[in-house]
């Protein structure tokens, strides 16, 4: 007798199972030249990433088919200028390999993981690199007791997701590149300039090189601002072409991604999101003032030693839709905005709470005086910037 079983729910799909409706689609929609190993079409992969701009793409009759709407919209995922996606997704059909730079909370990652998803189906070849991260981890491994039983064979090999990459064509990713040391960063350095890996113990057999298959590349990731980071070398630094992914520009468009993202959130633990468009602008013009060193109305603001991101504000609206769910009636949303901010606030510098409080001071009350009903509330919970 067989029996079946439910796979275990995952609190975060990966973007290819998240999405897999809009990548079959875009597949059929564009039939367009691909380059070698890539599921869509250069220009289907930036649909995917920046969306459609509202409009519903219709698929061409001969692409119709049962399993697939005639028509669909599809939705933004990275809000940034499509100029950056387009130059990554040619640095990709090149077979080079791309390195995603910027400061924390800039959704790096989350580019990362649309590329590959869009490109080879598989977002999920990724190694996180730390101070710990190994040679091993980029490259391979070995399956000891099979080692130690039979010596070195291609059976004992256990390949890195790079390894595997280059075996299928496919995009590798490597998150934090420069928390890894730089004698392992160097690993990288033969396999994106001579494509394949030796593996020395297999010396004299038909296993002893693996080649990249046409299609493989690799994305890293690195942050500007932060502790631990270890300096690339020249030699790697020129394998790579790099792009800046910086904060969201426009206001309105930081608003929209911060309330989807909460909303996806409260969504996943089934509860509802209670918090008002005014709150969430509140919350975001604070953390662009801040990010900035310059309120929106031009008032210089001293600013704090964390990042405030985009990242960092989407985890407050979620704490505060949380607060609103499950503690309702026991206070105003907004009385809890101070506290949180305070928290990001003083996350590298427990003295950058001064200047939270100079912000307050400033730019919280001129926009008080000014009859912002908001903001007056905002000014009224200046004490408890001072417990």
């Amino acid at each position: 007798m067989t029996t079946t079983t439910t796979p275990p729910a995952r609190q975060v799909q990966p973007a290819e199972h998240a999405h897999a409706a809009e990548l079959a689609f875009l597949a059929a929609y564009d039939d367009g030249p691909r380059p070698p190993g890539w599921r869509l079409t250069p220009r289907a992969v930036v649909t995917f990433i920046v969306g459609s701009g509202g409009v519903a793409l219709e698929l061409p009759r001969q692409a119709r088919r049962d399993d697939l709407p005639r028509t669909l919209t599809v939705t933004a995922k990275f809000v940034g200028e499509r100029a950056l996606v387009e130059r990554c997704v040619v640095t990709l059909a090149g077979e080079r390999g791309l390195l995603l730079v910027g400061e924390p909370g800039t959704a790096k990652s989350m580019l990362s993981e649309l590329l590959s998803a869009a490109i080879c189906g598989s977002s999920e070849l990724v190694v996180q690199g730390t101070a710990g991260t190994t040679e091993d981890q980029l490259r391979y491994g070995w399956n000891y007791a099979l080692l130690l039983a039979h010596g070195p064979s291609a059976a004992a090999l256990v390949p890195s997701p790079i390894l595997s990459a280059m075996r299928t064509g496919a995009v590798a990713r490597v998150e934090e590149i420069t928390r890894c040391l730089p004698e392992v960063q160097d690993a990288l350095v033969s396999i994106l300039s001579d494509r394949r890996i030796a593996v020395p113990e297999l010396s004299g057999t038909a296993d002893a090189t693996v080649p990249a298959a046409p299609g493989f590349t690799l994305i890293a990731t690195a942050n500007l601002r932060d502790r631990g980071v270890s300096e690339m070398s020249a030699a790697l630094k020129r394998r790579f072409n790099f792009e800046t992914v910086g904060p969201i520009g426009d206001l309105a468009q930081e608003i929209a991604l911060v309330q989807r993202q909460a909303r996806a959130t409260l969504e996943r633990v089934h509860a509802p999101f209670a918090v008002d468009d005014a709150v969430l602008e509140a919350l975001v013009t604070a953390f662009r003032d801040l990010r900035a060193g310059q309120s929106v109305e031009g008032w210089e603001v001293e600013r704090p030693s964390t990042v405030m991101s985009t990242a960092e504000a989407v985890a407050v609206a979620s704490s505060l839709a949380l607060a609103a769910a499950y503690f309702p009636g026991d206070r105003d949303v907004v009385s809890l905005l101070p506290g949180h901010l305070l928290g990001v606030v003083r996350k590298d510098d427990p003295a950058d709470g001064a200047k939270l409080l100079g912000y307050w001071d400033g730019a919280v009350r001129r926009r008080a005086e000014d009859g912002a009903r908001l903001w007056r509330r905002l000014w009224e919970l200046r004490d408890v910037l001072t417990d």
